[in-house]
């Protein structure tokens, strides 16, 4: 299968109430209707800009198994599966792993493995370099065997402080431009960052790269939609509530293989 624009997702799982939340309060309610309906509009944006779209099978045993970001992270043509830091989610690579295998058989695969934790949310990737967040799901180690592989890629990583956020990419991502954006209340040192710019809404901080003038992004930030759009960027959205009650957003429910 050609894969110059492949998505790979993972459909939500009817136990994804049951969810591992860290640093806001546990939601009274998460509809998984809901969040199938929204999951389907999400993909469907990826396929009208032309994405081809590998589906992981969806495992009901795996609550958080949908964002699917933290058990793969992309390095040109190298995917390195995961190993995350919480235990309920161990199960989560293998069957990522083995539809990249089944979809992509030319991608090279490498592991963080042994005592490393790495969960692909706390990867930002900004052209060449490689910001990992150290913060509750990924460890020291993980670092360390990540920038073995990143490096032999020809990146340069970062290890960045994250206390205040899930993830990295809860509190930051990057425009098409290298400009990485965030949510200053939850970003642990934003000097750390060549180019950084505050976003007004928390919701605002997570955008998926479509194109370099293409981005996408929770229906959820209206005032940074507009500011993004006066920067010429050309934005869409979509709502994603479900997963955002979960500290979700939009770069964790896939994996894009360019």
């Amino acid at each position: 299968m050609p894969h110059s624009k492949t998505l790979l997702v993972r459909p939500p799982s009817s136990r994804m109430a049951e969810g591992q939340i860290t640093h806001i309060a546990k939601p009274t309610s998460v509809s998984h209707e809901r969040a199938q309906a929204q999951w389907e509009a999400y993909v469907d944006i990826y396929r009208a800009e032309g994405w081809t779209v590998v589906e992981v099978p969806v495992a009901d045993d795996c609550p958080d198994c949908v964002f699917i970001e933290d058990a793969v992270v992309m390095f040109g043509n190298t995917a390195v599966i995961t190993a995350p830091g919480t235990p309920s989610r161990a199960a989560e690579p293998v069957a990522v792993e083995a539809a990249i295998r089944a979809a992509l058989p030319d991608v090279c695969v490498a592991r963080i493995e042994g005592t490393g934790t790495l969960d692909g949310g706390d990867v930002l990737k900004v052209g060449k370099d490689v910001y990992v967040g150290l913060g509750v799901r990924t460890n020291a180690e993980g670092v360390r065997q990540l920038r073995r592989i990143v490096h032999a890629e020809g990146y340069c990583l970062h290890a960045v402080p994250v206390t205040k956020a899930l993830h990295l990419k809860s509190a930051v991502t990057a425009l098409p431009d290298g400009t990485v954006i965030g949510w200053l209340p939850i970003v642990d040192n934003p000097s750390i960052f060549p180019r950084f710019m505050p976003v007004p809404e928390e919701h605002g901080v997570a955008v998926v790269v479509l194109s370099d003038e293409h981005v996408l992004m929770s229906n959820d930030a209206p005032e940074t939609t507009k500011l993004l759009e006066r920067m010429g960027f050309t934005v869409t959205t979509v709502g994603i509530s479900e997963f955002e009650a979960l500290e979700g957003c939009v770069t964790c429910l896939s994996v894009r293989v360019r």
